[in-house]
């Protein structure tokens, strides 16, 4: 069963989930998953595809967009995007949307990160009790 964590944040400022989500990816990255991060929209996947690069000096995080060609997302550790999550992208899954992402249960992890936004907020609790409900392991981490 998918493992499923719950990062909350002290802010309600969007570009701090997004940092958060790049350190994720990253960190995962560096540990031999396969991420795929979710977004809600076209406009939030163009914002992740830069931040990737530009999240912290020095950062390097190798990444395609997940509506990309095969050809170009061959071997590419991090796929960005929204929708359907690709098929050979099964490790992390960092959902930066406000839904619960399609086909969640086909990944080994979900981060799900929320912020003191108000429309965020209530939208990760339902996603929590949804969660809870279908019997997923569920894990809270509180950040300051």
């Amino acid at each position: 069963m998918t493992r499923i964590d719950f990062y909350i944040l002290p802010s309600s400022d969007p570009h701090t989930r997004r940092v958060l989500g790049c350190k994720l990816a990253e960190k995962a990255w560096r540990q031999g998953m396969k991420v795929y991060i979710h977004t809600g929209s076209e406009v939030e996947t163009a914002i992740m595809d830069k931040l990737l690069w530009t999240f912290r000096q020095g950062s390097f995080i190798p990444h395609a967009l997940a509506n990309a060609d095969e050809q170009e997302r061959e071997d590419v550790p991090v796929l960005i995007g929204q929708g359907e999550p690709p098929e050979d992208c099964r490790g992390l899954l960092i959902n930066l949307s406000l839904d619960k992402p399609p086909r969640f249960e086909e990944y080994q992890r979900v981060a799900e990160l929320v912020d003191e936004d108000e429309t965020v907020r209530a939208e990760g609790r339902r996603r929590y009790a949804a969660y809870k409900q279908q019997g997923h392991e569920l894990e809270t981490h509180k950040l300051e």
